[in-house]
């Protein structure tokens, strides 16, 4: 189908960007076309009347973890039961996969057109992945990432992690993750705040830098990026003097690791989303103990003080939600770019080019998607007003347009409760 979007303001990804009116973007199936000034012969095209609304690249959230809903708890649940209770038969990984297309969805019907999965369970993020590929499952473009790589004792270690106990064993889990196919592999290098047990010190060191080595040389081998969970400066400078590629969340960096970051042209996946609730949040709300909160911000200072630098020093930074950290939900990448601009101090338009262009660049897929340019995927959303100057526009989307499949008004379920809570931060 080829299709002319018409009157709506264009908004095309690129640093800088402006609403440009008097422009028409043509699509021809899944591609762009180009884009033409108003009054040129549409004939052949089915126009889509954008009636005064804003049209971009779609989202890209460069941090999901597709089996968590981020609805809050008041009791820290055991990741470790839920994934031997999803894994232990045929009929509950069929309902697990069912969770995690249906969260996909979510994120597509909020804006995201293409999502990087950081952690999943067995190998449902490519099963997924596939099968919207095949067209027999709607949903965004996914990068995969299925199962990490952990060790005894680290992030996540036994239920979204193999524990490795070994570097020759750490290369081995990535071969076996690898069978999959998947498009990225993740390593958890440092604890979380929920793992730390001092005050002060969360994100500890938990992966010995020649399994690091290891793992990551395992996966450059078979031509795959590798992602690290990284929550303090000494996890971010072994993670990348020992190959890491994107540095998942961040920590205060020094000379040395702005250094190591430029000379390895690695980037920060910033993730200011999960660490807000623990460190501003009231703890009657966040039903976490002062030790958690305390360490919360250290994490959210540091993942703040590790963008600005990097962004300071021409170091690429991009966008992800760690969905489904508690209040972290599949519906709100746009709340990271409002933190990113809050926060980090980056203008509405610099926030947008990160979460599509920049984003782009990170995943490896800046080829395909992240700007209106001619060749690239239709991978489109709509506002009704002008995120370039409020950001809360990228709220409620239009429409959504993914592989040039359009879904007019698409709509969420919301968590109210979530959603008041988090609102008091715009």
């Amino acid at each position: 189908m080829k299709r002319a979007f018409v009157n709506g303001y264009i908004l095309d990804g690129t640093k800088g960007m402006t609403a440009r009116e008097g422009m028409v973007l043509l699509t021809d199936g899944a591609r762009i076309e180009k884009l033409v000034p108003a009054g040129t012969d549409l004939a052949g095209y089915e126009q889509v009347d954008l009636k005064g609304g804003y049209l971009m690249p779609g989202l890209i959230n460069l941090h999901v973890h597709l089996p968590s809903s981020g609805k809050p708890k008041k009791k820290q649940s055991d990741p470790k039961r839920a994934v031997k209770l999803v894994t232990s038969s045929p009929l509950f990984m069929k309902v697990g996969e069912k969770i995690c297309a249906g969260a996909a969805l979510t994120q597509l019907m909020s804006g995201v057109t293409t999502l990087r999965t950081m952690g999943g369970v067995e190998d449902l993020d490519t099963r997924i992945r596939d099968r919207i590929e095949r067209g027999s499952l709607r949903g965004p473009r996914i990068l995969a990432g299925n199962m990490a790589v952990s060790v005894e004792g680290g992030h996540m270690a036994g239920s979204l992690g193999h524990i490795a106990h070994t570097p020759e064993e750490a290369a081995a889990y990535v071969k076996r993750i690898a069978q999959d196919k998947p498009d990225v592999i993740k390593l958890m290098i440092t604890g979380g705040v929920l793992d730390a047990t001092v005050k002060g010190e969360p994100g500890v060191l938990k992966m010995p830098p020649e399994m690091v080595k290891a793992a990551c040389d395992a996966a450059h081998a078979l031509g795959l990026p590798v992602a690290a969970h990284v929550e303090s400066p000494e996890g971010v400078k072994v993670a990348l003097q020992n190959g890491v590629d994107t540095i998942e969340h961040g920590a205060r960096p020094d000379e040395e690791i702005l250094r190591l970051f430029r000379e390895r042209g690695a980037s920060l996946v910033a993730t200011l989303s999960p660490a807000l609730p623990y460190a501003l949040f009231d703890r009657s709300e966040s039903h976490v103990s002062e030790l958690e909160q305390y360490n919360g911000k250290v994490v959210f200072e540091g993942i703040v003080a590790c963008a600005k630098a990097c962004l300071e020093a021409g170091v690429r930074v991009g966008l992800g939600t760690d969905t489904g950290c508690p209040y972290i939900t599949h519906y709100d990448m746009w709340r990271e770019l409002h933190y990113f601009h809050k926060f980090c101090g980056v203008s509405n338009s610099f926030a947008l080019h990160t979460a599509t262009a920049v984003n782009a660049a990170i995943a490896g897929i800046g080829d395909k998607v992240g700007t209106l340019e001619e060749g690239k995927g239709a991978d489109l959303i709509v506002t009704k007003k002008n995120p370039l100057e409020d950001l809360t526009a990228l709220r409620q989307v239009e429409l959504v347009v993914t592989r040039g499949e359009l879904v007019r008004e698409p709509r969420v379920k919301k968590m109210e409760n979530v959603e008041k809570a988090l609102d008091r931060y715009l």
